[in-house]
C-alpha cells in the first residue's frame, strides 16, 4: 500500500440521482455504476453472454474435449481457492499479527484523564428487536469507558413501535439518543447505518449489534490501538464468536466457522496485504476517513464485505484487534438459512460491484490485493454454489461406474477429477476447523469438527438461495431473528 488515496476520497459526483433519501442519493451520486444499486451492468451481462456462446459452440462441435477442459478449469479454480483458504490460514498459525494491547498499554490509559479521551460514536441499528432492547443497553452500560465520552446512536425504523416501545421501557440512558431513519427504499442496515454517521459526533466509531455482548474494555483497546498503528490505519475489526456454542450441533458448526474466520482468517488476509471484507459487527473505524470514503453501499446487504474493499481501493488498511465481540449464534435451521443466504447473497452483490470495472478496480488494488478479492470474495461464493453440483454429479458418475461394465474415457476422467476435488475439499475444512477450535481452546468441539462436511452442506444450500434472490430481490433484507437461544433455554426448563 502506498498510502491513502486522495483521488477516491474526494472523487467528483459520478451521477444524478432520483433516490429521496438524502443518504442513498449522495452515495450514488458518488459511486454511480459502482454502487449494488445496479446487479449487474450491461456490460457485465454482455461479457457473460459471450462466455456462455463460446461455451455453447464449442460443446457442440467437440462435446467430449469441452466438457474436460471445463470441467478441468472449474476443478483447477476449486482446488486453488480452497488452497488459498488453507494456505492463509496456516499463517496465522504460524504468525500472529493482530493488533494487542497489553495490560501496561491499559493500565496507561486508564490513568488518563476522562477529558482526554477521544468521544466514541456507537451505532446500534434495530428492527423488530423489543426482544432483545433491553440486553443490548445493558451491553452498552457495561462498557469501561466514561459515559459523558459516548455517542450513542440507536437506529430505528420508523414503522417498529414495539422496538421503541421496548427501549422506553428500559430506560434510555443519558448518552443514548434514538435516531428514526425516515421510511425509504432500500430498507436495509447500511441505509440505517448512514443516518447515524450523518449525526455522529465522535472521533472515532464502532457499530454493534442488537444481541452483542463487546468485552468491557473493548473501546480502550480501539483507542489504544489507533495510537499504536499508522495513521493509513482506518478499521480495527473486533474478532466476533458466541456465548451459546454447546447449544446443538448447528451453533458448534457456526461457532468453529467464526473462530476460524476471524482468529485465522482475517488475520491471514491482512499478513498478505488482501483486501479484508469485514465483519457486519465491532468494526472501529477513523470517522473521519469513514465519512470521506461516503460510509456504506446502502444497497448491498454485506455491506461490511463491500466496505472492507472499498478501504483497500482507498489505500487505508484494516487490521485486527484483539478483543472480542460476543453474540448470539443461530440455534434454528431455518434463521440460520435466512441469515446466511444474505451473508452470500451480498457477496456476490459484492463481486459484481468491484468486477464492474476491472481495470479501475485491479489499478487501485493491484493486481496481488485484486486476486485476492476474487478468491476471498468471488471463490467462497464460486465453491458453495459448486458443492451441490458435485455432489449429485459425482453420485450419478458413481451409479454409472458401478452399474455399467464399460464407461468410456470421458466419464472415467471427470469421475476421478471431481472425486479429487471434494475429498481434498472436505478435508481442508476440517482440518481448518480443527485448527480454529484449537486457537480459540474450544477442544470440547473437536469431535464436531470431523463432521463439518455436513455443515459445509447447509451452506451451500443457503448460497443457492442467496444467488437465486440476487437476481429477483438484490436489495431485499432477510431479517434474522434474535433472541431465540434465550427462548430455547427457557423452553428447556
Amino acid at each position: 500500500m502506498e498510502g491513502i488515496r486522495e483521488d477516491i476520497l474526494t472523487p467528483e459526483p459520478a451521477e444524478e440521482s432520483s433516490y429521496k433519501d438524502a443518504t442513498v442519493a449522495d452515495y450514488v451520486r458518488r459511486y454511480g455504476a459502482e454502487c449494488a444499486h445496479i446487479t449487474m451492468s450491461w456490460g457485465q451481462m454482455v461479457r457473460y453472454l459471450v462466455i456462455f456462446l463460446v461455451l455453447l459452440v464449442f460443446g457442440n462441435y467437440r462435446y467430449d474435449q469441452f466438457f474436460i477442459l471445463v470441467n478441468f478449469i472449474i476443478c483447477a479454480l476449486y482446488i486453488l481457492t480452497v488452497l488459498f483458504k488453507f494456505f492463509t490460514v496456516a499463517l496465522s498459525v504460524v504468525f500472529r499479527t493482530e493488533v494487542k494491547i497489553t495490560d501496561d498499554e491499559l493500565a496507561r490509559l486508564a490513568n488518563t484523564e476522562p477529558d482526554e479521551l477521544p468521544v466514541y460514536t456507537i451505532l446500534v441499528p434495530l428492527y423488530k428487536e423489543s426482544i432483545v432492547a433491553d440486553s443490548i443497553l445493558k451491553a452498552l452500560d457495561a462498557l469501561d469507558y466514561p459515559k459523558f465520552k459516548l455517542d450513542v446512536k440507536l437506529l430505528l425504523e420508523a414503522d417498529d413501535d414495539e422496538t421503541a416501545s421496548a427501549i422506553e421501557e428500559a430506560g434510555l440512558p443519558s448518552y443514548c439518543q434514538v435516531i428514526t431513519v425516515p421510511e425509504g427504499s432500500p430498507r436495509t442496515k447500511p441505509r440505517a447505518c448512514n443516518h447515524g454517521l450523518r449525526e455522529a459526533k465522535g472521533e472515532y466509531l464502532v457499530i454493534y449489534d442488537a444481541e452483542d455482548r463487546p468485552d468491557p474494555d473493548q473501546l480502550r483497546k480501539a483507542v489504544a490501538g489507533f495510537a499504536k498503528v499508522g495513521p493509513e490505519v482506518a478499521c480495527l475489526q473486533a474478532k466476533l464468536n458466541y456465548y451459546n456454542p454447546r447449544q446443538n450441533a448447528l451453533t458448534k458448526w457456526f461457532t468453529m466457522e467464526y473462530s476460524v474466520w476471524f482468529d485465522l482468517f482475517l488475520p491471514g488476509l491482512h499478513l498478505l496485504r488482501i483486501p479484508i471484507p469485514l465483519g457486519g459487527t465491532s468494526n472501529h473505524f477513523r470517522i473521519e476517513l469513514l465519512k470521506r470514503l461516503g460510509g456504506w453501499d446502502p444497497f448491498n446487504v454485506t455491506e461490511d464485505c463491500d466496505l472492507g474493499m472499498r478501504l483497500h481501493r482507498a489505500g487505508m488498511v484494516t487490521r485486527i484487534l484483539d478483543t472480542t465481540t460476543w453474540e448470539e449464534a443461530n440455534c434454528r435451521l431455518g434463521n440460520w438459512i435466512r441469515q446466511r443466504s444474505r451473508w452470500v447473497k451480498g457477496y456476490i452483490q459484492t463481486h459484481f460491484v468491484h468486477t464492474r470495472k476491472r481495470r479501475k478496480t485491479m489499478r487501485e488494488m493491484g493486481m496481488w490485493g485484486y486476486g485476492g478479492f476474487l478468491m476471498s470474495v468471488g471463490g467462497l461464493c464460486f465453491t458453495l454454489l459448486l458443492n451441490p453440483i458435485y455432489w449429485v454429479v459425482l453420485g450419478f458418475l458413481a451409479y454409472l461406474q458401478w452399474q455399467v461394465l464399460y464407461v468410456d474415457d470421458l466419464i472415467s476422467v471427470i469421475f476421478y477429477h471431481i472425486s479429487i476435488v471434494l475429498a481434498l475439499g472436505n478435508v481442508v475444512f476440517i482440518l481448518i476447523n480443527v485448527l480454529g477450535c484449537v486457537r480459540r481452546g474450544l477442544f470440547s468441539l473437536l469431535g464436531y469438527a470431523l463432521f463439518s462436511p455436513f455443515y459445509w452442506v447447509l451452506m451451500s444450500l443457503a448460497a443457492w438461495k442467496g444467488f437465486l434472490q440476487v437476481l429477483r430481490r438484490p436489495s431485499f433484507w432477510e431479517k434474522t431473528r434474535h433472541g431465540l437461544a434465550t427462548q430455547d433455554l427457557h423452553a428447556g426448563q
